[in-house]
């Protein structure tokens, strides 16, 4: 089973991305869970969400506290927040970092696991006209998990944006998330 524990601010799309992640899951005939942890946050403080997917039914019903992948959708969170407690030994990092892979593991101070990087920030910027990184990083990690397809994720985008914004919009999220699947490094 992997499970994704989403790091971000309230209003960044981070409950939206990983329930676009699930969708494309279950498109796949896949198994899932996507949940957000809620509180008192608000629009700007650091939220949570989690992702389960799995070929056999999710039988577990808690938060994700040891993911096999993080994900990071404001790199300020980086040094503020503990966003890889409980990350596996085997774990993977997906962060919207501008720099390369090695340079993030010296800004993060980790050992092992394979880290991934993409301006999430700038692709968005240049796709969509807005700093919205939800979409670009659910490029980055489907480039990063291979849990659903690019192909599944840009329906599951389509099918989404357009019911809620329109074509125009959807069509400039599909864009963003395939711009940063392509711009996805990895080491």
């Amino acid at each position: 089973m992997l499970e994704i524990r989403w790091h971000g601010r309230g209003g960044q799309g981070a409950v939206t991305a990983a329930k676009m992640l699930a969708a494309a899951a279950l498109r796949q005939g896949k198994q899932f869970q996507a949940f957000p942890e809620y509180g008192p946050e608000r629009r700007g403080a650091p939220v949570q969400v989690f992702t389960r997917i799995s070929d056999e039914p999710v039988r577990t019903f808690s938060y994700i506290t040891e993911p096999n992948m993080i994900v990071i959708l404001d790199p300020n969170l980086i040094g503020k927040v503990p966003v890889t407690d409980g990350l596996t030994e085997d774990g993977v990092v997906v962060a919207n970092f501008k720099g390369t892979p090695d340079e993030l593991r010296k800004t993060m101070g980790i050992k092992g696991r394979k880290l991934y990087t993409v301006d999430a920030t700038g692709v968005a910027m240049r796709t969509m006209g807005r700093a919205i990184t939800n979409t670009p990083m659910l490029g980055a990690v489907v480039r990063a998990s291979g849990a659903v397809t690019l192909d599944q994720a840009l329906e599951e985008v389509r099918h989404v944006f357009e019911d809620r914004f329109g074509p125009k919009v959807a069509e400039a999220n599909v864009e963003a998330v395939k711009v940063a699947y392509e711009e996805t490094q990895g080491e």
